[in-house]
């Protein structure tokens, strides 16, 4: 069933790092109801993502009617969650923020995903990821020494210091809540959520062992032992081979010791070890070196494409892919012992579950109904 069976969370649907963290917390068991802006009369309809929003029924309703407020508090008082992912303020706007929705349910813990935060100068600037981990100090570190800062996917901001970040500070209220019986509001920005992953490299900056620059630093593209290599069909693996012992078994596998060359950490021998790695990897495929150097302490790995990653042994012993309704994708994580997670449903389009979850939430036949006539589902 999963650990979080029992739970009951409202997403009001949104983009990007919402629905991640709803498919998350939907994975580990959790009864989320994704509650979707009914579709414009002879509008198309936004394509849904087969993947994000896998595992939870849809519920249309439109936010903008008072009977659709009326529904969404009515629901939040048997909610043990609610989430929202819109700029500071619009939730107020619409009669469903904080205030209302925990008078109405004291015990609610009330998840807000925003970029810049709640506050601050630029908490109502449009944005997105790649500005929000330009302002926390990430983006500046990506990319070829000399070369301008290269954009990564956008799983930093989005993902990680975003959606990541919101389930588990959802996940730490509801923990709080069994102690002193009160639910709270969770400000969960990327801007800091960026920022606290940066932690490692804030205290390596306080030793004085981080440099300000691209390509300087030893996770960062300096280091010919922590880097990436050309093979001679044209794919690339894999090196990262950081602690002495590691190293020492990529240069006995190889071939490359060299007694009378610079040591590990000397960084003046850092060019010449990468261009002779360069060299030597070009002289292989990337499969020879895979038989050579796989599973060895030389902390190797091809870089694979999302279809090679689905289609390598370790990931398919350990299921790390699933298919659902046909489709690829990752599954759910991470792992237990004893409450595991079942297979995920497949996404939902917009109002494909309106009257079984407002009848799963309490609301009459009567009051689905109503609400239909009304024009405030769909």
């Amino acid at each position: 069933m999963g650990p979080l069976h029992g739970y009951r969370i409202i997403e009001i649907a949104g983009i990007g790092p919402g629905p991640f963290c709803a498919m998350l917390l939907s994975d580990l068991g959790a009864e989320v109801v994704r509650v979707d802006r009914p579709p414009a009369p002879g509008g198309a309809q936004r394509p849904v993502n087969p993947v994000l929003n896998r595992g939870r029924p849809s519920l249309a309703l439109d936010l903008k009617r008072p009977e659709g407020v009326a529904a969404l508090l009515r629901m939040v008082e048997r909610a043990d969650a609610l989430f929202e992912g819109f700029r500071p303020g619009v939730m107020e706007r619409l009669g469903v923020g904080p205030e209302p929705c925990r008078a109405r349910n004291p015990r609610l813990v009330y998840g807000r995903m925003t970029g810049w935060g709640q506050e601050g100068p630029l908490a109502q600037a449009a944005g997105h990821d790649l500005n929000y981990i330009a302002l926390a100090g990430a983006l500046y570190y990506f990319g070829a020494e000399g070369g301008p800062p290269a954009q990564p996917l956008n799983i930093l901001g989005d993902f990680a210091g975003g959606g990541m970040l919101l389930a588990m500070g959802i996940l730490a209220a509801l923990l709080e809540r069994e102690r002193s019986g009160e639910g709270q509001v969770v400000d969960a920005a990327m801007v800091d959520g960026t920022a606290a992953l940066m932690a490692s490299f804030w205290g390596q900056r306080a030793w004085g062992t981080w440099r300000d620059g691209r390509g300087v630093n030893r996770v960062s593209g300096a280091t010919h032992y922590y880097q990436t290599y050309q093979t001679a069909d044209g794919e690339y693996v894999s090196v990262a081979a950081m602690e002495p012992q590691f190293y020492a078994e990529l240069l006995r596998l190889t071939g490359t010791a060299d007694p009378a060359a610079p040591t590990q950490e000397d960084p003046a021998g850092w060019s010449g070890h990468k261009a002779r790695l360069a060299e030597l990897f070009r002289t292989r495929t990337r499969a020879e070196w895979c038989a050579l150097l796989e599973g060895s302490d030389a902390c190797f790995a091809p870089v694979l494409t999302m279809e090679e990653a689905r289609a390598h042994p370790h990931n398919r012993a350990r299921k790390v892919f699933i298919e659902v309704d046909g489709l690829p994708q990752p599954a759910p994580a991470p792992r237990f012992s004893r409450t595991r997670p079942e297979t995920p449903r497949p996404a939902a389009q917009p109002g494909a579950h309106s009257e079984a979850v407002l009848a799963g939430w309490g609301f009459s036949a009567a009051d689905i109904a109503a609400l239909r006539a009304a024009g405030a589902i769909a």
